[in-house]
């Protein structure tokens, strides 16, 4: 739902503004004007230009945008799609880079447990056919 005073609009409504000069997105089923904002896109203005009058969801969120990137959106939002027009789409959050394993002890033991194993079967594989040969 519309938050109090939040305008709402239709897809028809969104689709009309798609040109350079009068640029708004949905994204999020959340209405957006960045047509001030074209210049100053660090993927330049023909990304947002193709997504004019779309819903650009998918788009958005497969790109990966920062905490940053979803921070400045909220001063270009301008209102909400109605309500029986919305989809629902996940949105997809920052990856962390975390190099924490969940369950550190069996991955450590499986990082190391491969070249044993690997390193008895080859010393034994030179023992049985290279250790019996006698020097003269």
């Amino acid at each position: 739902m519309a938050s109090d005073g939040e305008k709402t609009f239709t897809r028809a409504e969104v689709a009309k503004h798609n040109t350079n000069k009068d640029t708004w997105l949905l994204i999020h089923n959340n209405v957006y004007d960045v047509t001030a904002f074209l210049n100053e896109h660090p993927g330049g203005e023909e990304v947002l230009i193709e997504q004019a009058g779309k819903d650009a969801t998918e788009n958005f969120e497969d790109v990966g945008h920062s905490n940053d990137a979803r921070e400045m959106m909220k001063k270009y939002k301008i209102g909400e799609l109605v309500a029986s027009e919305r989809t629902s789409v996940a949105q997809k959050s920052e990856p962390t880079w975390s190099s924490e394993q969940q369950n550190g002890e069996e991955s450590s033991m499986k990082s190391w447990l491969l070249p044993l194993v690997l390193c008895v079967f080859a010393t034994l594989f030179y023992k049985y056919f290279f250790g019996s040969v006698k020097q003269q």
